[in-house]
């Protein structure tokens, strides 16, 4: 009889699409949670103005990025990956849970949470996926690739499903579909090979088809059609899949049991020391959250520490290992830059696309022999910029008037509104946030066959190219959208196509950095200290994330006093964003055309030929 961990299907171990659905649904619950909590902080009861709402996500996605080393450690020498799973997944479902709960502590505290759960979950599954595959063996690359796509399938159903239901019906609606999302990853993951079975083609059914019933435009029937469609295919893959077996119980397994058993000081277990030490950082972590001034403070320092300490070690180590060196920390920098910029998507973009972004599918117009009656219109961003009566319409009235159930207005025309079109369907604008997984869906094969194409012919770039190629690609993303805001119409919005090329050139230039980076850091590493080189890497891109907050904070509006804050009509807006987008196509640019210029002494310095 064949070993349960040696049955595949498509030359794949079969456990590997177990991991697929249990890591899609985490996704799932991790971006549907990050397309709507920007809106939820400044729409929702908080209130917060943009600069406060993008300095706490800043700091939240900066510590969702640092705790995996954490975790990480923990469960190569104490949990084991698997046991780290389930904990990870348990502490994310009650974070989603606590972010249905309108009270600022048990706000910051859902965070805080969740920042502790994708510490446990986020870098042990990749590890159990690794260790599916024999060492060495050439099919681990394209299982992660399939993991991979796993990631960008849940990261896009999530806007298009919690981002849809919390925008239209309410965030706490969003957030419950997010914990439900949540669950359903942890319960495959713990499920036997035959109850797994029918969770994921079950959950794949019911989602793929409710989502035909989540839209309000031909737009949104499409994409929900295509991504669906590609859920319900998923779906059978592996239950075929799961028929011949399930995740072995040794994956992931710890690699000394009974050091669990163990007692600190002969009163308490080593594991239960984890979970103790798990509720004692809660308060520390909501602290660094709510206080985003010291999170980026202690980035700071660890960040100094760990470049001085690599810096030391490089001069320290031999010629070709200080090389070496020399290049990680040269390419973290400019990785560190492109991040920085990336993360725009959740906090500036997205008040772009809510404030600026036309998402209106247009009716009608008013027309001059309309002047003087009256009319009911649909409630939409057709309106704001507009007056009715003494009163201008804005987005925190529009906001306003939709929490309290108002679809409809009665409009007096004047003079001024002739022109002013007639909306019908608004798609909502968290669901943009389904761009850039969807693209990467769409591309990322083409660039992997691409790649192959281009390395048969000696023709691929080497890796300091591909970093420059990122860094152009998303300095020319802003510089699409720089475009659009500078052409926005007279009300200040923009037609969507620019925000969606935007994404689309983002995408493209995180395909060419994003795959290569770790890659980079175990190839180029020492062997003795690879694991810490990788630590920093990740200190690295979360020190990105809080600085794409501070980024953000130069796009805020500042209308309003202390926290709360009225967002102005359109035309007032589009200002911040078009010069925000301008500076950071520039910078992009230029730090694309430096690494270029660079990229010649960082091939020498990566000796190829180990020499």
């Amino acid at each position: 009889m064949i070993e349960e961990n040696k049955k595949t299907l498509f030359g794949h171990p079969v456990a590997l699409y177990t991991l697929f659905f249990a890591e899609m649904w985490e996704r799932f619950s991790y971006y549907g949670m990050r397309a709507l909590l920007v809106f939820y902080m400044i729409k929702g009861f908080l209130g917060f103005n943009d600069t406060r709402a993008y300095a706490v996500y800043g700091a939240y996605t900066a510590l969702v990025y640092a705790t995996p080393f954490i975790g990480g450690m923990l469960a190569d020498r104490l949990l084991g990956a698997r046991r780290a799973v389930v904990l990870g997944g348990l502490l994310m479902a009650l974070g989603h849970l606590l972010m249905t709960v309108e009270q600022e502590l048990v706000f910051f505290l859902a965070l805080a949470t969740l920042i502790a759960g994708n510490g446990f979950f986020k870098p042990n599954i990749s590890t159990i996926v690794g260790t599916l595959y024999e060492k060495n063996k050439e099919g681990r690359d394209r299982g992660f690739t399939i993991f991979y796509m796993g990631i960008n399938l849940g990261a896009a159903m999530s806007p298009i499903i919690c981002g849809y239901v919390g925008e239209t019906y309410g965030w706490h609606y969003g957030f419950g579909l997010a914990t439900i999302g949540m669950l359903s990853g942890l319960a495959v993951f713990v499920a036997t090979a035959r109850l797994a079975q029918f969770l994921i083609l079950g959950c794949a059914l019911v989602t793929g088809v409710g989502m035909l019933f989540l839209q309000n435009s031909v737009y949104q029937l499409a994409v929900n059609v295509f991504m669906g469609m590609a859920l319900i295919a998923a779906g059978i893959i592996a239950f075929l899949a799961l028929g011949r077996g399930g995740l072995p119980k040794s994956a992931g397994a710890p690699k000394n049991p009974s050091v669990l058993k163990e007692k600190i000081g002969g009163f308490l277990r080593k594991d239960f020391a984890v979970y103790v030490g798990v509720l004692v950082s809660l308060p520390i972590l909501v602290l660094l959250v709510r206080r985003s001034e010291i999170a980026g403070w202690i980035l700071s320092i660890f960040g100094m520490v760990a470049f001085v300490w690599l810096f030391i070690e490089a001069l320290r180590a031999p010629r070709v290992e200080r090389h070496r060196l020399f290049v990680v920390l040269i390419l973290m920098f400019f990785s560190m830059l492109f991040w920085s910029f990336f993360e725009q998507a959740g906090s500036s973009l997205n008040n772009f696309a809510d404030r600026n972004v036309d998402r209106v599918v247009e009716e009608g117009t008013i027309e001059a022999n309309q002047v003087g009656t009256t009319v009911e219109l649909r409630l939409n961003q057709e309106q704001l910029g507009y007056r009715n009566g003494d009163e201008m319409m804005n987005l925190t009235e529009l906001t306003n008037a939709r929490e309290e159930s108002r679809d409809t207005v009665e409009w007096k025309i004047d003079e001024e509104d002739v022109g002013m079109r007639i909306g019908g369907p608004e798609i909502p604008a968290s669901l943009f946030q389904a761009a850039n997984p969807i693209f990467i869906l769409i591309f990322g094969l083409v660039f992997t066959g691409l790649w192959s194409f281009l390395a048969t012919r000696k023709l691929e770039p080497n890796i300091p190219i591909k970093f420059s190629l990122g860094l152009l690609q998303i300095g020319l993303g802003f510089w699409v959208l720089w475009i659009g805001a500078s052409n926005a119409d007279e009300r200040g919005m923009v037609t969507a196509v620019w925000l969606l090329l935007g994404y689309l050139l983002m995408t493209t230039g995180e395909l060419c950095l994003s795959p290569v980076g770790l890659s980079m850091v175990v190839k180029l590493s020492p062997s003795r200290i690879v694991s810490t080189v990788m630590g920093a890497w990740f200190l690295a891109t979360a020190f990105s994330n809080y600085l794409a907050g501070i980024i953000a904070s130069f796009s805020g509006v500042s209308h309003g006093n202390g926290e709360e804050q009225i967002v102005p009509p359109p035309v007032e807006t589009i200002g911040l964003y078009s010069n925000i987008f301008g500076k950071i196509a520039i910078t992009a640019v230029v730090s694309a055309l430096i690494c270029f210029a660079l990229s010649p002494l960082l091939k020498r310095w990566m000796h190829e030929d180990g020499v």
